[in-house]
């Protein structure tokens, strides 16, 4: 329970889906104590997405690469924030180097799981039992809660805020018309590995066959994606807008929003998806839905299960990726034809 009347720190993850889902941890927080304000501490590419949680009062820039270490760096961040007299501290992530800025930062209380000899840098050390606390954001908010006390049932669901002003100015900074049709999202790129990304002509199918029936259709990446949504506008066949690498992640916030539905692989983008409660197709191929599963209500799950999988591979190690390719196309749109659309 946060009890602190000087604030809590949160340093948060290094992933865009797990900085999703970590709303739900400060939806608890905020639920057992009001009127306590809460900081995130991550990098700099977060705070786009804690902008759009109404529980975060402030994001603090961690200014280091993803892996590194940079002792000086945060040494001089943990002194700095000795002023905010924090009463609480919650280290999300299981290394070590995420836990010196809260020791530094002389917060009292700092609560984080076992793990790469952190023992010292915490004074709250949880023991992890992966049984009881499954999916990634029951352990998540399992942090904020008593060690005894279980995550509430069902657990708080991540929702993003959206300004339509801003969601205006990204169509516009994008020379986009305001849709006047249905929009089908595609998110076919998948950051992790090419195990968790739905074949490219499989994606082109159905966004010809979306297309075909009156659609729109837009392609959402970063740059790093540019490549595979390529082949995505090649194999459709048909004209799509393709945002890959010309979208901060604000903006695609921002005009996913607009979505009718959204297809993805299982992904940061997926994660947002969810979180802006669009009608959502989620594909699953070496990553496990029981563990990081989309937050809605209004998401399909599509997985074939296969012996070999989940192997949490970044690729088959078999070579033939068949918990993607034997997913055909036509049981993606059929998926997307059951989703609650009109709501």
């Amino acid at each position: 329970m946060n009890d602190s009347p000087h604030g809590t720190l949160v340093v948060g993850p290094s992933w865009v889906g797990d900085m999703v889902l970590a709303q739900s941890l400060f939806m608890q927080l905020k639920k057992d104590a009001p009127g306590t304000p809460i900081d995130v501490l991550a990098p700099a590419w977060a705070a786009p997405l804690t902008a759009r949680m109404p529980e975060v009062c402030s994001a603090i820039t961690l200014a280091v690469g993803h892996g590194e270490l940079k002792l000086a760096t945060r040494f001089r961040l943990g002194r700095q924030l000795r002023a905010n007299q924090y009463g609480r501290a919650i280290v999300l992530p299981n290394s070590l180097k995420s836990a010196l800025v809260p020791f530094w930062a002389d917060i009292p209380r700092r609560t984080g799981y076992r793990g790469e000899w952190r023992y010292g840098l915490l004074n709250d050390v949880r023991s992890l039992d992966k049984a009881r606390l499954p999916t990634t954001v029951s352990r998540f908010v399992a942090l904020g809660l008593a060690p005894d006390q279980p995550p509430p049932d069902p657990l708080p669901t991540p929702r993003l805020r959206i300004d339509e002003t801003m969601r205006l100015q990204a169509l516009s900074r994008l020379n986009i018309p305001k849709p006047t049709k249905p929009i089908l999202v595609l998110c076919p790129g998948a950051e992790y590995g090419p195990a968790k990304r739905w074949p490219a002509d499989y994606f082109g199918a159905v966004a010809r066959h979306q297309y075909n029936v009156g659609w729109e259709v837009w392609l959402f990446g970063s740059a790093k994606d540019e490549a595979i949504t390529a082949e995505v506008q090649k194999a459709a066949g048909v004209p799509c807008l393709d945002l890959a690498g010309k979208t901060q992640l604000e903006d695609a916030v921002d005009l996913m929003s607009l979505a009718s539905a959204v297809i993805s692989n299982d992904s940061g983008l997926m994660h947002i998806a969810a979180a802006l409660d669009r009608p959502l197709v989620a594909v699953y191929g070496s990553s496990d839905p029981g563990f990081t599963p989309p937050m809605s209500t209004r998401a399909r799950i599509e997985r074939l299960g296969l012996s070999c999988s989940p192997c949490f591979k970044r690729e088959c190690p078999f070579g033939h990726y068949n918990c993607l390719v034997e997913l055909r196309p036509e049981r993606v749109i059929a998926a997307l034809n059951q989703l609650d659309i009109a709501a």
